[in-house]
């Protein structure tokens, strides 16, 4: 392991990213996920077993109906009738085995609505996986800015990439700005639990990084300040799954120039694009 506390810029970013392709392999990594589907009624959900549906008194999660030979684990007890498989928006959201590998958790929209998540530690995205393509580590591209909060807060509309153009106003705590070439940014990043997410786009899109953007996670620093170092923006989830719904730059978050920084796409083991 590298020691951060004499290493260059250039060998802690390389830690970095080798933790990055880690991480996306993993058991409920990003290229572990293959289904993501909602459930308005009861129905089957495909490539598991039992039936699903929403929770008659619209509480947190879904009913489970299965048979012991089903052979579903939800808490650690073995399925034989009907359970309530509780979602994340719980204290104590429900964790589901349904066999060596395949586990799944319940996700709640902020209508209300559920899906089950399914996710397969020997999954074809991670049987296919090569790399992460990156940008050579950049200097010119960590930045520090301004973050201004507002009071009271305020909220910014982001489209996802499956909503057919709808937004969902998200959290935007404070105001990032900073100038760099002469150019005045003002950005927007919404609250990602204890962290900012900014997420932007610039004229690598579609051209040498992934087309929908990327995501950089940020903290503001007691002072006022904040490090935008974008050596270190990642792709969206949804460049390793297709079952992921990742939000859309906000026009304010749209770069003209290019971002030579950071993931690039997500490569075959024979170097072609996953996706």
């Amino acid at each position: 392991m590298t020691d951060t506390t004499t290493a260059t810029p250039e060998q802690v970013f390389a830690t970095y990213h080798e933790r990055r392709e880690l991480a996306v392999v993993q058991p409920k990594g990003n290229l572990a996920l293959v289904n993501t589907q909602w459930v308005d009624s009861e129905q089957k959900i495909y490539g598991v077993p039992g039936v699903w549906a929403p929770v008659p008194d619209g509480g947190s999660g879904l009913v489970l109906r299965a048979e012991a030979s089903d052979n579903i684990i939800v808490d650690g007890v073995l399925v034989d009738g009907e359970v309530v498989v509780r979602g994340k928006d719980s204290d104590a959201p429900s964790e589901i085995v349904f066999s060596d590998g395949v586990t799944g958790f319940v996700i709640a929209s902020e209508e209300g609505s559920y899906a089950l998540r399914v996710w397969d530690a020997n999954s074809e995205g991670i049987q296919e996986f090569g790399s992460i393509d990156v940008f050579p580590y950049n200097p010119e591209w960590v930045i520090t800015g301004t973050f201004t909060e507002i009071e009271g807060g305020t909220t910014v509309g982001f489209e996802h990439l499956k909503d057919d153009g709808k937004t969902r106003d998200l959290a935007v705590p404070g105001e990032i700005t900073f100038t760099k070439d002469g150019v005045d940014y003002n950005l927007a990043a919404f609250k990602a639990g204890r962290a900012l997410q900014l997420v932007y786009a610039d004229a690598t899109n579609n051209d040498t990084t992934y087309g929908v953007g990327r995501f950089l996670f940020l903290a503001p620093n007691p002072d006022g300040s904040i490090t935008l170092d974008f050596n270190r923006a990642v792709l969206p989830p949804c460049a390793f799954s297709y079952n992921f719904n990742c939000p859309l730059p906000p026009k304010q978050n749209r770069f003209a120039v290019k971002i030579e920084a950071g993931e690039k796409n997500v490569l075959k083991k024979d170097g072609t694009l996953l996706h």
